[in-house]
């Protein structure tokens, strides 16, 4: 099926979506003027060991970001050879495994960007972090994964530089090619491709877009990639003091041409003419396949507008969306957790209510994979179908997530319709979802999305004062809350607040103020 790319840039704020017959396959937003120095994913610094954690076996590393790099064990400790080939093996045997996993409903990435990633792996489980790391230690670590919300950058020490075709590992000795490439004949073409190219030592991976490529283009992705290791040396060996960056990943935009652009793409749509040169630039570099692809966007109205990816944006960024039928979506996201409820709201059916139950299951399944994919939702989601008696329906509405999902470039793992209606999933977090990325908290209810009522602010307020009437020397004690309740306590509990008076003989004087909050309010006992 055609695909399109799609670029816009507005002042310090990129935005690139890949659509198919309008609907997103992928987005991604990049603000320069909020970033700063942000530590992005294949940038390379030169760190320096702040805290080992003995009891979690990690490390804090300061990489001269505000918030220090998370270090996990595995991705601390460098392996000798032989334990580098003892775990080549063990991830060929995983390969093999490969379909049992696709037909068990995991759907598998395209491939990995540690090796950690690709395997519950340890080279050594008998070595502790703090046997071979400590406390103001100088150590290059690459970005694994970006700051999320209050989390900071997870790193890793096995450096991975990832190219158009290959992925070139200078740390660890492995072959691999990307588990979606499926054909035995292919995979063995690869391998020896890469076995040729390889130095003793060093490892390489071919990615997806590799399959059918010559030795040649192959060679030259691994030759540039090894160029860009060797200047990053160079920057070492000029004695830099940590902590400090020593390679900087591609930008933004060519980040996005390289992991996100696939032969299925026709065209590459950009309405910046400063943008244009780059991404020509690039293609005729990376891409030769598509070349006289990218194009000059010039209408008056704005690009992202005219191919409805603001609107859909929009719905991405609401906590209810409405299915087609009638029925609705219901999506909270928290730190750890996306709870998806479907619900039938307007959609009635015309046959039975099992079969309207069905079609509203169905038709949220591919939603709901959608919604997951623009929102960019990670950790565990729970999604509450609508409950179905039938074992065949449950079936059914199964089959087709996974069939959903497999247009999701993020693994995945989805656990069968429980007993409950319910299916618990995990996606994997690659970056901030798309509502940290482009909304903050409510500043009136700090993000919880509720306030106290006014009824129960004001038995508040009236439970305080019989507290505090008891020890007031004062005859006049003043209130001070916001006007709604205020009024409240004016009109409808003005008999409370007389029956007070009289019992302690104090007179109550309640003030309005437009600047409290609703849920604030001031009793001054001894004015």
């Amino acid at each position: 099926m055609a695909k399109e790319l799609v670029i816009n840039q507005t002042h310090n704020e990129s935005r690139i979506a890949l659509i198919e017959n309008g609907d997103i396959l992928d987005f991604l937003i990049d603000r320069d003027i909020t970033v700063g120095d942000k530590p992005t994913v294949g940038n390379i610094y030169l760190g320096r060991v702040l805290r080992v954690l003995p009891g979690m076996q990690s490390a804090f590393v300061d990489i001269g970001y505000e918030r220090a790099g998370f270090l996990y064990v595995d991705d601390a400790y460098l392996p000798t050879i032989e334990e580098q080939r003892e775990m080549t093996k063990r991830l060929e045997d995983k390969v093999k495994e490969t379909k049992v996993e696709r037909s068990s409903g995991q759907v598998i990435p395209d491939e990995f960007s540690t090796l950690s990633e690709s395997v519950d792996m340890r080279y050594r489980p008998d070595v502790k972090i703090q046997d071979f790391l400590k406390e103001g230690d100088e150590i290059l670590v690459q970005v694994a994964k970006e700051p999320i919300s209050s989390k900071g950058p997870r790193i890793t020490r096995h450096i991975t530089l990832a190219g158009r075709h290959i992925v070139y590992m200078p740390m660890i000795e492995h072959v691999g090619v990307s588990r979606r490439i499926e054909s035995e004949e292919e995979r063995e073409r690869l391998k020896g491709i890469l076995e040729s190219v390889r130095p003793d030592g060093k490892g390489i991976i071919a990615r997806t877009v590799a399959e059918g490529q010559s030795h040649k283009t192959l060679k030259n992705d691994f030759s540039l990639l090894v160029k860009i290791w060797k200047d990053a040396q160079k920057v070492m060996d000029g004695k830099v003091k940590a902590p400090s960056l020593v390679y900087k990943d591609l930008t933004f935009i060519q980040r996005s041409l390289r992991d996100i652009t696939d032969e299925d793409v026709n065209k590459i749509i950009v309405d910046s003419k400063q943008n244009i040169k780059q991404v020509e630039k690039f293609v005729n570099k990376f891409l030769p396949s598509m070349k006289g692809k990218v194009q000059q966007y010039e209408n008056d109205q704005p690009i992202f507008e005219h191919y409805n990816i603001d609107v859909e944006i929009e719905r991405a960024l609401s906590n209810k969306v409405y299915l087609r039928s009638g029925g609705s979506l219901n999506i909270d996201q928290t730190e750890a957790l996306v709870s998806i409820d479907v619900n039938t709201g307007k959609f009635v059916g015309k046959r039975s209510l099992e079969e309207t139950i069905l079609k509203t299951n169905l038709e949220a399944v591919r939603e709901l994979a959608y919604q997951l994919r623009v929102r960019n939702c990670g950790g565990i989601i729970i999604i509450d179908f609508i409950d179905m008696e039938k074992e065949e329906h449950k079936e059914q509405v199964y089959t087709t997530l996974l069939e959903a999902l497999k247009k999701d470039r993020a693994k995945t793992n989805v656990l069968p319709i429980s007993g409950l209606g319910l299916v618990e999933m995990t996606r994997k977090r690659t970056r901030d979802t798309l509502t940290r990325v482009m909304c903050e908290p409510c500043p009136y209810c700090e993000g919880t999305g509720t306030v106290k009522s006014v009824s129960t602010v004001c038995y508040e307020i009236l439970r305080e004062i019989t507290k505090g009437m008891k020890k007031a020397k004062n005859k006049k004690i003043s209130i001070y809350a916001h006007p709604e309740v205020s009024a409240q306590l004016t009109s409808e509990d003005f008999s409370i607040i007389e029956v007070l008076e009289e019992k302690y003989g104090k007179q109550l004087i309640i003030r309005a103020d437009n600047s409290y909050h609703i849920e604030q309010y001031e009793i001054f006992f001894n004015d």
